[in-house]
């Protein structure tokens, strides 16, 4: 008898041991959030460069173009969005002329695919 039961106990322990291993419980229905990226800084990152100068970026496939915004040192940037050929999207745009002499973060923020947002930016120097 203690053999039976010892037996029962053993499979018992490896059903459960399995199903916790499984994890369970994921919906295969939801997919991951993918967050927009943006690369190909221009200028640099810390460079230092003149009050008006030009930048760009580029902003990934899944990035919806008209929810890019882009604000520097707090100030809003206006910008141009350009598809390019690989599905991603040029952003150009130029510095404040009313900051000189100071760091200023260029910072970004989008909206992507599956309600997912994102940002990113770099620092710059701006000469006096």
């Amino acid at each position: 008898m203690k053999r039976y039961n010892c037996f029962w106990i053993f499979v018992l322990m490896l059903v459960t041991s399995t199903t916790w291993a499984y994890g369970g419980g994921g919906s295969s229905s939801t997919k991951a959030c993918a967050k927009p990226k943006f690369t190909d800084f221009v200028p640099a990152e810390n460079a230092e460069v003149a009050a008006g100068s030009n930048f760009s970026f580029t902003a990934s496939a899944n990035t919806y173009p008209s929810s890019i915004k882009v604000t520097i040192k707090g100030l809003p940037a206006t910008i141009k969005v350009t598809p390019k050929t690989v599905g991603t999207f040029e952003v150009s745009g130029s510095l404040p002329t009313s900051l000189k002499g100071t760091y200023a973060r260029i910072a970004i923020e989008a909206d992507a695919q599956s309600k997912c947002n994102g940002g990113g930016g770099w620092l710059v120097k701006i000469a006096e």
